[in-house]
Formats: structure tokens, sequence, C-alpha cells
């Protein structure tokens, strides 16, 4: 466990008894499965079905989820940096692709904030050398965020909506 002093404490007796069950395991997902702000891990197994550990966070604890995309850099984000600062702490992270063996974490990026209610500042770099800041966010929100545009909907960097409707062509011969 993260002691913000640098260190890490061994925290196993805190994980639950989930972790103490003996499995051969090969990839590992992580990502807010259930979009509630906590981050929750699958962990895939050789021989049964996967585990799913779902966080059920800490109260009073915030956090803030940034989805982005780009316009002149890839659409996917990969290689933007990101770095939030909330409540005196500076964190930095990167939109990257894979992981663990075949598995894949979510592509938002995710700041636990403490006891921080607002982000002061957010400050992307995009692949493509664009430099976006954005301030003053409120935090337990996820937030879209389009390269030079700052925050949109999130239907302006998802995937189309399905209309609904389909059309075919047929060719036939008699």
């Amino acid at each position: 466990m993260n002691q913000k002093d640098g260190n890490f404490c061994d925290a196993s007796s805190l994980a639950g008894t989930a972790l103490e069950e003996k499995r051969v395991s090969r990839g590992l997902a992580v990502g807010d499965l259930f979009n509630d702000g906590n981050m929750d891990v699958v962990v895939e197994d050789l021989e049964s079905s996967p585990m799913v550990l779902r966080n059920r966070g800490v109260p009073g604890r915030h956090w803030v989820s940034l989805e982005l995309a780009g316009t002149k850099s890839n659409r996917m984000a990969i290689g933007a940096r990101v770095k939030v600062v909330a409540g005196g702490m500076t964190q930095t992270d990167e939109v990257r692709s894979g992981g663990s063996y075949l598995s894949q974490s979510d592509f938002r990026l995710h700041f636990g904030l403490g006891a921080a209610e607002k982000v002061d500042s957010v400050e992307i770099r995009w692949p493509s050398g664009k430099v976006d800041t954005i301030k003053n966010l409120a935090a337990d929100r996820f937030y879209a965020l389009l390269e030079g545009e700052g925050i949109v909907p999130a239907e302006r960097i998802g995937p189309p909506a399905h209309s609904g409707t389909t059309t075919s062509s047929h060719a036939s011969s008699e």
C-alpha cells in the first residue's frame, strides 16, 4: 500500500481471502468496471473462470477519471501524458495499450484524490506535441477530453452510436 512518503508497505492481510487462494493465473486487467470511481481487478485463471475483485472504495476518498481522444494525435490518445494536481499532490499517468498477458486495462486514466474535493489542474501532453491545460474540475466525475478542445460530451469521443437500422444489398442471378 502506498504510504505517500515514497514507500510502500505489505497490505496482504487487508486484501481479503480471495488473494489468499492458490491459483494459476496468466492475465490481469484493471478498470472501473462498475463506473463507481473505484478501480476493480479481473484476474484470468488458467483452469477456471476469471476472478473479479470488486473494489468497494473508502468513504470520504475522492477521484477523477479522464477519457482522452486525439485529433492530431492518434484517436485513442495512446502515449498522451497527463499530470493532475489536487490537494497539494501531483500525479502523472500515461494512456497505454496492452498490459498483462492477453489483457487490456481500462483506457481511462483514474486518479485517486484522497480528501481533495476538486482538481486544481490537469495538464495533457499529447503525442502530437500539443499541450492542453484544464483547471478547477469537480472530483468524483468522469470527464471526456478531446485534443485541442478540452472537456466535451462523452459521445464526442466514444464510438458512433448504432442507429438501429441496417441496410444491405443482395445481388442475385436467376
